[in-house]
């Protein structure tokens, strides 16, 4: 019987596949009753932003990498893990902040195994400064979406067992937790894509897309007024004086 916990091993040794739970601690915080719900921009990120994706994992602190990768994953592993990552197969998704800094990030990877075509993994990492605002449930949500979507029947997560925020949010969505020693493993059953998971999800890559092509326009911008005002603060440079 193959476990999730093996699903993706041959992916794993290739370097591409530490789909362990994150060093996320983005338990989303409580919010009061009736308070409306807060849009967070989640896109779809390619190969043109892989050195972003290695800057954000090159940020977490040790004990963060301990939990996102199952071992403390070092500079060299984790650059060769964001350099292995598989865009065609698998998907990944990012948070960004207004200086395009991708403060959160979530990698749903596909099966490679013929047999357990229908089956995913999720892992997902959030910057420490960006923690406390439900990122990594607004990352689980879309992961599920888009699985959905792409006709995947079971999500499977494999986290530490200490990492209680991931298993929270698994356990909130309706995944079955189980555990062994210092690792958990969760299932989830995922329901048929239909029209309004199909019009979602298409909904919110093109806001999010907005709000990145809005986000860079803005960072040219005061990129460019930074310039200005630099060049007015520097001494005109002319032709000397010449003496009688």
């Amino acid at each position: 019987m193959v476990t999730p916990g093996t699903l993706f091993k041959a992916s794993f040794n290739a370097g591409k596949g530490f789909f362990r739970s994150p060093a996320a601690h983005s338990e989303p915080q409580p919010v009061a009753p009736g308070a409306p719900s807060v849009i967070v921009p989640i896109r779809s990120i390619g190969p043109g932003h892989g050195e972003r994706i290695a800057a954000h994992l090159l940020a977490l602190s040790p004990h963060d990498r301990y939990l996102r990768f199952g071992y403390a994953a070092n500079d060299e592993q984790i650059r060769r893990y964001a350099s292995g990552l598989d865009f065609e197969r698998d998907e990944i998704f990012g948070i960004f902040n207004r200086r395009l800094e991708l403060i959160a990030m979530a990698h749903l990877a596909f099966s490679i195994d013929p047999a357990l075509k229908s089956c995913a993994e999720f892992g997902v990492s959030v910057l420490a400064h960006a923690r406390g605002r439900g990122y990594g449930a607004r990352l689980f949500d879309r992961a599920v979406m888009h699985a959905r979507n792409e006709g995947v029947e079971m999500m499977f997560i494999h986290a530490l067992s200490e990492n209680t925020a991931m298993l929270t949010i698994a356990r909130k969505a309706g995944a079955t937790v189980e555990r062994d020693g210092s690792e958990s493993e969760a299932y989830l059953k995922l329901l048929p894509a239909d029209i309004d998971s199909r019009m979602s999800e298409m909904l919110d890559e093109q806001i999010a897309q907005t709000d990145y092509r809005l986000k860079v326009q803005a960072r040219q911008f005061w990129n460019f007024l930074g310039r200005l005002q630099e060049g007015r603060r520097s001494p005109r440079e002319g032709p000397g004086r010449q003496q009688d």
